[in-house]
């Protein structure tokens, strides 16, 4: 089984619990305006052309993006950090992109890392179909599931689609018992404010005790070099980042009425 990602992070202790191995799946379903892995938005191998500056000359590379791999090689790799993982209560994040795009490369992953003992979580924007969710679901020990607007229109113009199949998803990954951090992309122009996060408090207060965690994700620059690297527009190029700090009062919030609340993925 062969499956197409753009990138794997070993060691990483930001997409989950522990120390764990994040495999990037390269497509996704959302077009977001702030999206800082442009690259990853189509499912095919890209490929660019980027200019290299050495001793004062400059000369074209041709780079791709986004590499094919087997379930059996990359379950080898993840193997490689397996007492890393199992000492932090770590394991394999599965993100994108949008992992659930290639759906039967995904289940045979998982299948395999849990026959193999291995923590797994799914990092999933939601806009995917529930018949993939349900066959994912009984090897998933973690969903990171972004929660970005509650508004359907704002959410459209943001990201390029409504929100109705995504809340829909996280209604029923609550209902199923599978432990969830969600997460909320706070973007300045789209859903930095105190009335978004209250509608989202509001939202989420019929399920309390059912959301493990919410992570408030502070918007960053970090991507405006590859937008330029890879020749994509960059709609977010004048927006400055947000810091831990501009998020406190929205934590605040979300604390106030017992949510288990993080600054930071």
């Amino acid at each position: 089984m062969q499956g197409i990602v753009f990138d794997i992070k070993r060691f990483a202790v930001h997409d989950g619990p522990g120390i764990r191995t994040t495999v990037f799946f390269k497509g996704c379903p959302l077009k977001c305006r702030w999206c800082h892995n442009p690259e990853s938005i189509d499912i095919h191998p890209g490929h660019f052309v980027k200019k290299i500056k050495l001793d004062g000359f400059e000369f074209d590379k041709s780079e791709t993006i986004g590499i094919s791999a087997s379930v059996s090689e990359l379950v080898e790799l993840i193997k490689k950090d397996f007492i890393f993982m199992e000492e932090s209560g770590g394991g394999v994040t599965f993100s994108g992109g949008e992992p659930t795009l290639q759906p039967e490369f995904l289940i045979s992953l998982l299948k395999a890392c849990k026959e193999e003992g291995i923590h797994t979580a799914v990092d999933t924007c939601g806009y995917v179909s529930r018949r993939t969710l349900k066959q994912i679901l009984p090897f998933v020990d973690l969903f990171l599931f972004d929660l970005k607007q509650l508004d359907s229109e704002k959410h459209l113009e943001g990201t390029g689609q409504h929100n109705d199949v995504i809340i829909d998803n996280l209604i029923f990954l609550i209902d199923s018992g599978i432990p969830i951090h969600l997460r909320i992309p706070v973007i300045p122009g789209f859903n930095y404010s105190e009335y978004d996060m209250v509608m989202i408090i509001k939202f989420l207060k019929n399920f309390k005790g059912r959301v493990d965690q919410v992570d408030l994700l502070p918007y960053h620059t970090i991507a405006k070099n590859k937008y330029k690297r890879f020749g994509i527009i960059n709609k977010m190029d004048d927006t400055p980042g947000l810091k831990k700090e501009d998020l406190f009062n929205f934590a605040e919030l979300f604390r106030k009425e017992g949510f288990n609340v993080k600054i930071g993925g």
